[in-house]
């Protein structure tokens, strides 16, 4: 049993295998025979029996009424069968894939479409709060009782999800690939392991268990195969990080408890997961982490918190015998205040489980298989299934389609989608996913929407009968944040899950719907759903349900980060450009100043080695470890600081041996994406204190038409005074200039790459972003972006006040060089656009990235801070241009307005616009910043940056040190008025602070009692203090100890609200002052010096007693 964990007894709330007897299967088949009751009579057309999605069979007596998902089971499904022969599957292929039946299957009143999740992932929610206020806003919560806290590991991997062996196998965004087959393979391998003689029959029971339940477990998959992480797993193994039951609703999450009991149940590896409902508790995880964050790795994390948390619950697996000592990181998320107990109660009734294959010849590893078959990739996929067996890969379809025709093309066309979005949903679960993928379209979220035949259904295919998987990939995490704000204008969307399969069925029926018997159904069903998912939440509030914050440690980061992807900019652009790349990751990460300064010297010294090693060649990245791993090993036995800061090296495990092949095309999580369809993430160029003579400046304007960027330019360009810098100033005009803009640019700074550019063009997107960083690397510049300034929208950077200027500004112009000026017909609709283009975005986020990737922002002021609300015809009418606009962006893209539906409506909004702003011309023109003095503010800020003066504002990103110890921070000035009192009544203290009074008030910076050292005691013991963190603590001083190499104060620390506040120390005392060549440490020794007649002691009578706050330092 845990250390940590607590026995209470709860016995009238004993949590228990729930009952078997209405499986989820016994629930589909309920709602299938509903719906077939409005289809009486229904069927399709085909010698197949298999082949109608909703087959007429007899009803009973189950009612729509009763139609509830019923309870989970972790037991096995009774009655399945122990493993069978694997077995080829005979499809038809001339109907899978010949008549070109999608391109015929039309779309009409009889046609519709039945959509299921196969296989999915928790849902990706954004915390729109800082990493600081997540912290506090946990730390409230568990204090108030309102919640727990749970923290597990991040174990280094890849994502990859099983449905059973019909359900099929997933990696992130992908399936049918090396990923998924060695997820499967090491999955059945847990099986063998963990129950040796009997792991056939329970593989065989396992997969029909979750394919008659409609279940899903996640896993991260950790492999030496598939690519270097943050370290070469000495062992190939999957840890369970989810279970999800997918039903014929929204889908629903086992809590921690109920996974650990499914796991034990099957003996599949459970993660280790600590649990803190304490405030004592949070308040120590959170130090800790801080105390661990620049050199944590897994003996020291897992010991400090298992010292820390309420309760422990050791993985299945142990991280460092599995994976090693380098910890990628931990995650924290707000979970329910039951949650410890339910803990307790799974651990009570469901101790670990054995392992009865531990001691069997299991038969080839993947590593050795895998290093059998290196001819190709293919080759490979087919080895490693075939040693998967029957239960886990009866077929290998998903990988390999037919072969006995030339017909793997697993990708359908794209009309799937359309004409899924077209059909009538059967039920209410096809419609919600519908809504999902409709609005992902509409407001054009980065997402791809990859559609496949499913082979499992070729034999059930006809004209009027398809069958497909559908992969809903988002590419970046602005599409879940922009995905989130919808879902607060509408409660009832579904979330948007990370790694999302769904199965689609599109057929045809001559028979007409039913609506009341199909509303009934759809209430019945949304009712069970949207309930269940309520439970789900555990009572929490929406944003509270989704607190989470992801913690990574430095030695982690330092080997994937700054060493490996890092790789292609110190080949490719060389040593200067690798160090500005991992100079400015460190800037974001906030690496302490001292770190900093480590990891430069040995980055520095990896370039040279592996570029003298490596030449022209570039490492690759997939086995970099091959020369990291050595280079860091030596590089820490140099020394036990080195060590620190590596954590951990040596005992390579050699890939290169059996590495699997991966195609080209995939990334390392398995999705399936051409190289040429996604933009690659670009290294960033440094954050510098000072923009060097030799180098380049680039000022470019993250703005809207109407900012003033031209005029700007313009004042910029003639000023006498010009930016006190003797590098050449010129700008490029981007309404002059023939064809694309940036590439000009870039040719300009090749041309001129130590002047001074002005890039006179609006820079509105990532896309341009990631471009002005590429350019700068390559010409030696820094870029600076100047954005108007504004307070901006929930969703814009930009707030209507402002849109209102920008626009008012162009609708004054005449003869403007784009031509967008009072003159154009359409102005309105093109500023909306510009306007649309930051949509997803708020102020503190827009700044924030812009700061991370440039190292400065400039705010050009634009409105006065005491001006009046903007008057409501003013806001009315920009409100209605922008539901005008979203109306048009939905139907027409980025169509001109004058040539689309609502060609007559942007005609009689232009009008109502511009009569509008005229009217109220004195009130826009009162409220903006004299144009004067905004130049004259970004010209001082330029100057700054070019003499290397300037501090970029917050980015409001809390950044967290590593603490090395508590203490109370004490008041300088208090603890001299102290001594000069002492000196003032006592001869002899006055004669010794005569000739050190100097030095004591040199050295005496900051005074503090020192509670604990993470070096002395221990994270945990300094982690402790956290729940007292910056309270006020009295401390009574009571004598000073002094001799000829230092001084100090002996201190009694008190306590708060009635908690004595204890010291490590076994002297709590102030140091204030040690001769030259003496540590301050020594200090400590003052005590037994003064027994032993070294010292000088003189009593305070009275005790002084000075307050101060508890710091982390």
């Amino acid at each position: 049993m845990p250390k940590k964990q607590k026995k209470r007894a709860h016995a009238e709330q004993k949590w228990q295998v729930k009952p078997t007897m209405d499986t989820p299967s016994e629930a589909a088949s309920i709602v299938t025979e509903a719906v077939n009751n409005q289809f009486r009579g229904l069927r399709i057309e085909e010698s197949n029996a298999n082949v109608p999605v909703l087959p007429i069979q007899s009803t009973n007596n189950h009612s729509v009424q009763n139609l509830v998902w019923k309870p989970k089971s972790y037991g096995t499904v009774s009655g399945s069968s122990s493993a069978t022969t694997p077995q080829k599957v005979g499809l038809n292929q001339s109907k899978f894939f010949g008549g070109d039946f999608l391109e015929d299957f039309t779309v009409d009143k009889s046609t519709y479409c039945n959509a299921q999740i196969r296989a999915t992932f928790y849902p990706k929610f954004e915390n729109e709060k800082t990493d600081q206020e997540i912290r506090t806003r946990m730390i409230e919560m568990v204090s108030k009782g309102l919640a727990t806290m749970e923290v597990s590991l991040k174990h280094s991997g890849s994502l990859f999800m099983y449905a059973g062996n019909t359900g099929g196998a997933y990696a992130k965004n992908s399936f049918g690939n090396i990923y998924t087959a060695v997820g499967v393979f090491v999955l059945s391998r847990v099986f063998r392991e963990a129950w040796g003689t009997k792991a056939l029959e329970k593989q065989a029971e396992f997969n029909d268990f979750l394919e008659k339940s409609r279940m899903c477990i996640s896993m991260e998959l950790v492999t030496a195969v598939l690519g270097d992480h943050g370290q070469r797993p000495p062992d190939d193994y999957v840890v369970v990080t989810a279970v999800t039951e997918l039903g014929n609703g929204k889908p629903k999450f086992y809590s921690t408890s109920e996974i650990i009991a499914f796991c034990r149940k099957w003996r599949l590896p459970n993660n280790h997961v600590w649990l803190f409902s304490t405030r004592k508790s949070v308040t120590s995880f959170f130090a800790a982490f801080d105390a661990l964050c620049e050199e944590g790795i897994a003996t020291s994390v897992c010991r400090a918190l298992d010292e820390v948390a309420d309760i422990s619950v050791p993985a299945s697996k142990d991280h460092v015998e599995v994976q090693g000592e380098i910890l990628e990181g931990l995650v924290a998320r707000i979970v329910s205040s039951g949650s410890t107990r339910n803990m307790e109660n799974v651990l009570r009734d469901h101790p670990p489980p054995p392992h009865d294959g531990a001691n069997l010849d299991l038969g080839l590893s993947l590593r050795e298989i895998c290093a059998a078959h290196r001819s190709n990739e293919k080759q490979q996929m087919k080895a490693i299934l075939r040693s998967v067996g029957s239960s886990f890969c009866p077929s290998d379809l998903d990988w390999f389609g037919d072969e006995s025709v030339d017909s793997h093309s697993k990708n359908a066309d794209k009309s799937v989608v359309t004409k899924f979005l077209q059909s009538q949903p059967v039920d209410y679960s096809t419609s919600k996913l519908q809504e999902m993928v409709r609005l992902m379209k509409e407001k054009r979220l980065p997402a791809a929407f990859k559609c496949y035949h499913n082979f499992h259904r070729a034999n059930d295919v006809s004209p009027d009968n398809l069958f497909y998987k559908l992969v809903v990939h988002v590419h970046s995490d602005s599409g879940f944040r922009r995905y989130q704000k919808e879902m607060r204008q509408m409660p009832s969307l579904w979330p948007l899950y990370r790694g999302f399969f769904v199965d689609i069925n599109l057929f045809k029926s001559n028979k007409g719907k039913d609506p009341m018997a199909m509303n009934s159904i759809d209430d019945a069903i949304k009712d069970a759903s949207e309930n269940g998912g309520q439970q789900g939440k555990d009572g929490l509030a929406d944003d509270d349900a989704n607190l989470m914050i992801k913690m990574k440690f430095l030695p982690y980061k330092l080997r994937t980060f700054l060493i490996r992807n890092g790789l292609s900019v110190l080949f490719k652009e060389g040593p200067a450009s690798y160090k500005a790349y991992y100079l400015r990751q460190m800037k974001i990460w906030g690496t302490s100043d001292g770190k900093q300064k480590e990891l430069c010297k040995m980055l520095d010294e990896w370039a040279t080695y592996i570029r003298k090693k490596c030449g022209n060649k570039q490492l690759s990245s997939s086995i970099y470890l091959s020369e990291a791993e050595p280079f860091l090993e030596q590089y820490a036995k140099r020394s036990p600081k080195n060590q620190v800061l590596i954590g951990s090296a040596g005992n390579l495990v050699r890939a290169e041996d059996f590495l699997a092949i991966v195609d080209g095309d995939l990334d390392e999580e398995g999705d399936l994406v051409k190289k040429e369809g996604v933009t690659p993430a670009t290294p960033e160029p440094v954050v510098k204190e000072a923009v060097q003579k030799d180098e380049g400046l680039l000022v470019f304007f993250p703005g809207i038409p109407g900012c003033a960027k031209s005029a700007l330019c313009k004042e910029l360009l003639n000023s006498p005074e010009g930016l006190e810098d003797d590098r050449p100033v010129h700008t490029l005009m981007g309404d002059l200039v023939k064809g694309k803009y940036w590439p000009k640019v870039a040719d300009e700074r090749r041309k001129k790459p130590q002047s001074i550019m002005l890039a006179d063009k609006n820079a509105p997107n990532e896309d341009v972003w990631r471009q002005i960083e590429d350019m700068c690397r390559k010409t030696r510049a820094s870029a600076v972006p100047v954005v108007p300034d504004s307070e901006g929208t929930d969703s814009n950077p930009y707030s209507l006040d402002a849109l209102a200027v920008f626009m008012f500004r162009v609708l004054q112009r005449v003869n403007h060089p784009g031509n967008l000026d009072k003159g154009s017909p359409n102005a309105g609709y093109v500023l909306l656009m510009f306007y649309h283009l930051y949509e997803g975005k708020n102020r503190k986020e827009f700044e924030s990235e812009l700061i991370e990737r440039f190292g400065s922002l400039i705010k050009m002021p634009l409105l006065k801070s005491d001006r009046s609300p903007l008057p409501d015809p003013v806001k009315s009418v920009l409100e209605e241009g922008i539901d005008l606009f979203q109306l048009h962006s939905r139907r027409h893209g980025r169509i001109e307005s004058a040539k689309g539906t609502y060609a007559a409506e942007w005609t009689k909004w232009e009008k109502q616009l511009r009569d509008v702003l005229a009217a109220n011309s004195k009130y826009l023109n009162s409220i903006q910043v004299p144009f004067e003095s905004a130049v004259q503010q970004v010209r001082e800020e330029l100057k700054r940056i070019a003499k290397g003066e300037y501090r970029p504002p917050s980015s409001e990103k809390t950044k967290h040190g590593s603490i090395v110890f508590a203490a109370i921070n004490l008041p300088v000035t208090q603890v001299h008025s102290l001594l000069g009192k002492l000196a003032s009544s006592n001869p002899t203290v006055r004669c010794f602070l005569e000739g050190k009074k100097k030095g004591i008030e040199a050295k005496l910076e900051r005074a503090h009692v020192t509670l604990a050292h993470k070096r002395s005691h221990g994270v945990a013991a300094v982690a402790i203090y956290g729940q007292h963190l910056n309270r006020e603590v009295p401390v009574e001083l009571t004598e000073l100890i002094f001799n000829d190499k230092m001084a100090a104060l002996t201190a009694h620390v008190g306590s708060v609200d009635g908690e004595t506040i204890v010291c490590k120390n076994e002297w709590p005392h102030v140091t204030l002052w040690t001769a030259e060549g003496v540590t301050a440490r020594e200090a400590n020794t003052l005590p037994q010096l003064h027994a032993e007649g070294k010292a000088s002691r003189v009593v305070i009578d009275p005790p002084v007693s000075i307050s101060g706050p508890l710091e982390f330092f």
